[in-house]
């Protein structure tokens, strides 16, 4: 059970939280609980998931390779909840083939055929396992990619953005309402 109250949408009539509302629906089909435990900071909420949707939007990442980072970061940080999430939002927001993303989920890059995302998701992983082991050589790589100074910045913090959204339903044992076929264990 959560460990704080869940918000009631419904309670909400701020027009900046309804728009941050709206755009998860179109994503994932619904409101998840983790949104609903984020609301009860409603003055954060609006910070935080403005700063998330620009990371979305504004980067040089396509909306698929952020979404296998968000599996990626959150699998390796053992949070069931997010990586359930960004598996649905692969799937039902990026109509991504339910069997690919279940195999991406357990086979991690070794699953991808795009040499580009499939570095992604290792330097992702990598920054997020110990970011002391990045070399110059990864930020070549990545920039052998065709992204620039930003989609490497857009990269690491979207690796610490989903840490911490991680860190946020773990300690807060959001509970789990996505499909059971997304579950670690």
């Amino acid at each position: 059970m959560t460990r704080i109250k869940l918000v009631d949408p419904e309670s909400i009539h701020d027009p900046v939280i309804s728009e941050i509302l709206s755009w998860v629906v179109d994503m994932e089909g619904r409101i998840p609980n983790h949104f609903l435990v984020e609301l009860n900071f409603p003055e954060f909420f609006k910070a935080k998931l403005s700063a998330t949707k620009t990371l979305w939007e504004m980067g040089e990442l396509s909306m698929e390779e952020i979404q296998h980072i968000g599996i990626a970061v959150s699998k390796a940080n053992n949070c069931q909840y997010c990586t359930a999430a960004f598996c649905t939002i692969l799937t039902y927001g990026l109509k991504k083939d339910e069997d690919y993303t279940k195999a991406f989920l357990n086979s991690g890059s070794e699953a991808v055929a795009d040499e580009r995302l499939k570095l992604f998701v290792d330097i992702s992983l990598k920054v997020n396992n110990d970011p002391f082991s990045i070399t110059d050589e990864d930020m070549e790589q990545l920039r052998n990619t065709g992204i620039t100074d930003k989609g490497i910045l857009q990269l690491l913090h979207l690796v610490s953005d989903f840490a911490s959204y991680n860190r946020l339903n773990i300690a807060l044992q959001t509970d789990y309402d996505y499909r059971d076929i997304w579950k670690l264990w």
